[in-house]
């Protein structure tokens, strides 16, 4: 009954933060003179208004639901995964290196590299989870330090390894076979971005709710996240379960990567710390850090990205409205114990006047057989 609750309460939270974000938008669109009606029926239409721009949306999602689930799954267990996009480079790397360098079979090429990127990322965030458990180095420090020191590793590897014949910011384009992208898949939403990630995405949250909910693992994570103190009096390993949860998190961000370097583009470039890594952590805030909210966030913040552009194409609304409104959803998201505060409010004085009106009415029918 309390975790029904917990989910009503997490839904209208989420609600309530794309009301207010979508509502502040508006109030932007009004005062740069441009119709805020107008503008949300172009942003929304550009990400929705065919199969190829839907297949679009989808593709843009994909690398934001493994980010947000990385977050979120860290989250769940009282850690701050900042490091998703120092993860993804790391996944892509992995990715991107198997992918130029064998000539595999399709199938057994993408196995290894799925593989690959999930070992590369959870080892890459296993490290601060190590210096969280033993030397209780902050997890938001250490996450931060890997992102540049995996920034700077891409910066120097592709160019010396894996550099395209003509740039010197990018590496050679990733073969057929090493692809995400399957013609398909791609016919059927008329020439989309969208790749086997998508459904791969789905498979892990499936696999991440069902760890989380069904499982000894899954409880002995949630915990430590919880009470670490009670835990330990418990006899649950806390740091055992610290390192595992940031291994974890790490493993479906460096998934990410890959689905995104091999997936949604098709090489990767040097100098750039992916902002999906960053716009993990808003999905993970909108979707109350579930997987099945993370998956629909993710899509929503999808829906934004890819129709902001349309949106500017069509009318004088700058792209950037799109951007603010985003921000400004995170704004709330992250403020969301405020909006429960506030809903807990409204629940009590509805509450006190349904008890004042009954009281009334208990009197008044006293009264009237006193007569």
């Amino acid at each position: 009954m309390k975790t029904k609750l917990r989910v009503k309460k997490d839904f209208l939270i989420s609600i309530s933060a794309i009301l207010l974000g979508l509502l502040a938008g508006a109030g932007l669109m009004a005062v740069t003179g441009n119709s805020p009606l107008e503008g949300f029926i172009y942003l929304f239409r550009g990400g929705t208004m065919n199969i190829e721009r839907i297949g679009n949306t989808l593709a843009t999602a994909t690398p934001l639901i493994f980010t947000g689930l990385s977050v979120a799954f860290a989250f769940k267990t009282g850690l701050f995964n900042i490091g998703a996009a120092g993860q993804m480079l790391i996944g892509g790397l992995c990715a991107t290196a198997i992918g130029l360098t064998f000539d595999w079979p399709k199938a057994i090429l993408l196995t290894v590299i799925a593989v690959a990127s999930l070992i590369g990322g959870a080892l890459w965030a296993a490290l601060p989870g190590l210096l969280k458990a033993r030397y209780n180095v902050h997890e938001v420090v250490a996450t931060i330090m890997m992102n540049w020191i995996a920034y700077w590793a891409i910066y120097y590897i592709i160019p010396q390894h894996f550099k395209g014949p003509f740039l010197e910011t990018e590496s050679q384009r990733i073969p057929e076979a090493a692809s995400l992208k399957v013609p398909w898949l791609t016919d059927l939403f008329s020439g989309s971005f969208i790749n086997l990630g998508f459904f791969l995405a789905i498979v892990f949250v499936v696999i991440i709710a069902f760890v989380l909910e069904k499982t000894t693992m899954g409880y002995e994570l949630k915990a430590v996240g919880y009470n670490r103190d009670a835990a330990e009096a418990a006899g649950i390993s806390v740091n055992r379960n610290i390192i595992l949860s940031m291994a974890i998190a790490g493993a479906l961000a460096g998934l990410g990567g890959a689905t995104f370097y091999i997936g949604f583009a098709s090489n990767m470039q040097i100098g750039v710390l992916p902002a999906q890594g960053f716009d993990g952590i808003a999905v993970a805030l909108l979707g109350a850090n579930a997987p099945w909210g993370v998956f629909t966030a993710a899509i929503f913040f999808g829906l934004l990205h890819n129709g902001k552009g349309f949106m500017s194409a069509m009318t004088a609304i700058p792209p950037e409205i799109a951007d603010t409104i985003i921000a400004t959803i995170i704004y709330f998201a992250a403020t969301s114990v405020l909006i429960e505060r506030n809903w807990d409010k409204l629940k009590k004085i509805n509450l006190e006047n349904i008890l004042r009106r009954k009281k009334r009415g208990k009197l008044a029918v006293k009264a009237g057989g006193e007569r």
